[in-house]
């Protein structure tokens, strides 16, 4: 699969510490400006923190919202973090280490039907309503192909072109699977979007109806 070409550092930049180290400097969200960041985002606290999702007020010079990705064993393969603020010419993301991980909500790539998605905030608005899922980041897991085969997949992808290149790209390799697209409703380009146009209630009722009878209209 000809993936994007991230070039995680295994390391931080300056420090040198490794993703393990990262998370057990970063504290609780609570009563930082990380929860803050969360909630206005639409997401309860309680989901953000549930899914491991920590605050490390210098994560490469800046404050951001950090959360592990982790192998199929439950091992931190990498740290992922969101800056809180980002300025021009600024990322808006930094993720640290090997690469072979995903971000686990709920349940995470345990739960059936398997759910993936592609960012943090995509994960968290999908736990919000109730679903569990894994997000990607971009990152490809070399072992995903061995959890997804002969289960039930949706590649709940944003709207944009380039997550339905992503799409047709994960179709090559999970053809163990049966594969279904899911697009955010209306015209959201992502999940957090969608959570914010409409409200926990009304997304997760429309996800409980599409997911459950199968809807091929997002295929």
């Amino acid at each position: 699969m000809r993936a994007p070409n991230f070039n995680d550092p295994p390391c931080m930049p300056g420090s040198g510490k490794s993703a393990e180290q990262l998370l057990e400097l970063a504290g609780p969200l609570a009563g930082t400006p990380g929860a803050m960041y969360v909630e206005r985002r639409g997401i309860p606290l309680h989901i953000a923190e549930e899914a491991g999702v920590r605050f490390a007020p210098d994560f490469g010079g800046r404050p951001a919202v950090i959360v592990a990705m982790r192998d199929r064993h439950g091992i931190t393969a990498l740290v992922h973090g969101r800056y809180l603020r980002t300025a021009r010419g600024q990322n808006k993301m930094l993720t640290i280490g090997a690469g072979g991980g995903m971000v686990s909500v709920l349940d995470g790539w345990h739960a059936e039907p398997l759910i993936i998605v592609e960012g943090l905030f995509d994960a968290l608005s999908m736990a919000a309503c109730g679903w569990s899922c894994a997000a990607t980041v971009g990152r490809w897991a070399s072992w995903l192909p061995d959890v997804a085969q002969g289960r039930t997949v949706w590649l709940a992808f944003d709207s944009a072109r380039a997550a339905d290149a992503e799409a047709e790209r994960y179709r090559e390799r999970l053809r163990g699977a049966s594969l279904l697209r899911l697009r955010p409703p209306g015209r959201s380009k992502d999940w957090n979007t969608a959570l914010a146009k409409q409200g926990i209630p009304s997304l997760a009722r429309w996800l409980r109806q599409t997911l459950n009878s199968g809807n091929r209209i997002a295929t």
